[in-house]
């Protein structure tokens, strides 16, 4: 399978030997050997109900497949970049931050809203099951990587949510006024709530 590498701090290399992988489209900023480029769709299936997402989430999760023999780069506005191991693993990867993936991997995206929400900011998440790379960004630093346990629950920003693997599951406080707090009056304040065994990356500044 392609082979994903941090080149540098915020940039992706993507190695092909007669492989592909597919990575966010316009994501691509250089590239040298006998590599073919088309468009990947979305990566969510087909038919209607991708469709759905398609719109929901806006043209930034359209996919490019990237297949032959070479090297590609990939960076996205100059964030930060981190290359993730997954073997027969579940990645839940807010939308926004995905850059590219690689191998056996399957994708869906799914909601996960709060009722009367109306930012979309950090409600979509794309789902990448299976075995291969997955490379995420971040914005305003490397990523932070935080650990929750059955004893010791995490809340996140939702701007600051970047990814969570393991045996984790998010759920939304929304009766809290942190925002007003901290000096960002939202409507909408919530936050995400992860409970389980696993890890939760977040990212050092906000969407």
């Amino acid at each position: 399978m392609a082979q994903l590498l941090e080149q540098s701090k915020k940039v992706i290399e993507a190695q092909l030997n007669g492989t592909s992988l597919r990575a966010i489209s316009g994501s691509m900023i250089a590239y040298e050997g006998n590599v073919q480029f088309k468009s990947a769709g979305f990566g969510g299936g087909d038919g209607v109900l991708a469709g759905m997402k398609r719109r929901a989430t806006g043209e930034k999760l359209s996919l490019m497949e990237c297949q032959g023999h070479g090297r590609v780069f990939f960076a996205v506005n100059g964030q930060d970049v981190t290359v993730v191991d997954l073997n027969n693993e579940t990645l839940q990867v807010e939308s926004q931050q995905l850059l590219a993936f690689a191998g056996n991997l399957r994708t869906d995206v799914r909601f996960a809203g709060v009722s009367g929400a109306s930012s979309g900011q950090g409600l979509f998440t794309t789902t990448v099951s299976g075995q291969g790379q997955v490379a995420l960004l971040s914005a305003g630093g490397p990523l932070i990587h935080l650990e929750v346990s059955p004893q010791y629950p995490l809340i996140v920003d939702p701007d600051a949510f970047v990814a969570a693997r393991g045996n984790v599951q998010s759920s939304f406080i929304t009766d809290m006024s942190w925002r007003t707090v901290v000096g960002q009056d939202a409507g909408e304040a919530f936050q995400i709530r992860w409970d389980g065994q696993g890890v939760v990356l977040i990212q050092p500044a906000e969407r």
